[in-house]
């Protein structure tokens, strides 16, 4: 008896120990942070690694410093010109220090997700229609602003806003699908009136380059043209020039009876014509006495 209640109590004991190993060893990944209370008080914060904790008397609460993000689900706000619009967005954020974000508010994000949906309407009631439809990126900036000044005092950095949708009311809808279809007939219209335009100037280009073609072929066609007449001219002249040369070399040679004879043949030919009438050079009476005196020598 004495055996087995010495081993109840080992038994006993060695499962205590065990329980307060298990609840005094925390493995803390590099991501996260333990907010430990001592008796109620804060002690501090503890990680990443191994973590010793005194049971029963600490009490550590998990903390994630990832980047976190939370949608915020459609929500419907009034424009500074009374259109009443339907948003929803995403919000980053990051814990930067674990302590504050335990310490100062009881669950941070859903006091954040009511400070959103607060600040959304804020700011959209002091934007036109048309400019929360134009300026995304300054609204997604003044609400990251605006949030980071609240959550700051909480330890939490917000990173970045994201709106994903805005729908505004449906007669603003058709109205916008008109605005569009007439914009696209228009840019359609000046699409082809300036591809007519170009067509028209690219088809007088072209004209204008043939005449100019045209032309200065012209040009260089009279200019060769000229240019030949000019070389035949000249080869005509230099011919006429060689013939007379020969010519008057070869008259320097005949005398008087030859000349004669040829005056005797141009009578004979002008004999054997129909004319009635006979035309004789004042020189045909000398050169016949020419002629004459040398046969009777």
């Amino acid at each position: 008896m004495e055996w087995t209640l010495i081993l109840c109590v080992v038994a006993f004991i060695f499962i205590l120990l065990i329980i307060f190993l298990m609840n005094a060893i925390r493995i803390v990944p590099e991501y996260q942070r333990l907010v430990v209370f001592r008796l109620g008080r804060c002690v501090g914060q503890k990680g990443p690694g191994l973590v010793l904790l005194i049971p029963i008397i600490d009490k550590a609460v998990k903390v994630d410093l990832r980047e976190q993000v939370r949608e915020i689900p459609h929500q419907t706000s009034i424009t500074k010109d009374n259109a009443p619009i339907s948003i929803d967005f995403l919000w980053y954020y990051k814990v930067l220090d674990p302590s504050q974000s335990i310490l100062q508010v009881g669950n941070f994000e859903v006091a954040a997700q009511g400070m959103a949906t607060t600040t959304l309407r804020a700011v959209i009631g002091g934007i036109l229609l048309d400019d929360v439809l134009s300026q995304r990126e300054h609204i997604n900036t003044t609400l990251r602003t605006k949030l980071d000044e609240v959550t700051e005092r909480w330890g939490v950095k917000v990173t970045n806003v994201e709106i994903r949708e805005i729908i505004p009311p449906r007669d603003v809808q058709e109205a916008m699908n008109r605005q569009m279809t007439a914009e696209r007939v228009r840019r359609a219209v000046v699409t082809e009136s300036t591809g007519t335009r170009e067509a028209a100037i690219n088809v007088a280009e072209g004209e204008k380059q043939a005449a100019i073609l045209k032309a200065e072929g012209q040009k260089q066609a009279a200019i060769l043209e000229a240019e030949g007449q000019k070389a035949a001219q000249v080869l005509k002249a230099e011919g006429f020039s060689v013939a007379l040369e020969k010519i008057f070399a070869a008259a320097k040679t005949i005398d008087q009876k030859t000349m004669t004879l040829q005056y005797f043949e141009t009578l004979k030919s002008l004999g054997s014509g129909a004319s009635t009438k006979f035309i004789f050079p004042m020189e045909f009476t000398s050169l016949l006495d020419n002629f004459l005196k040398g046969r009777e020598k």
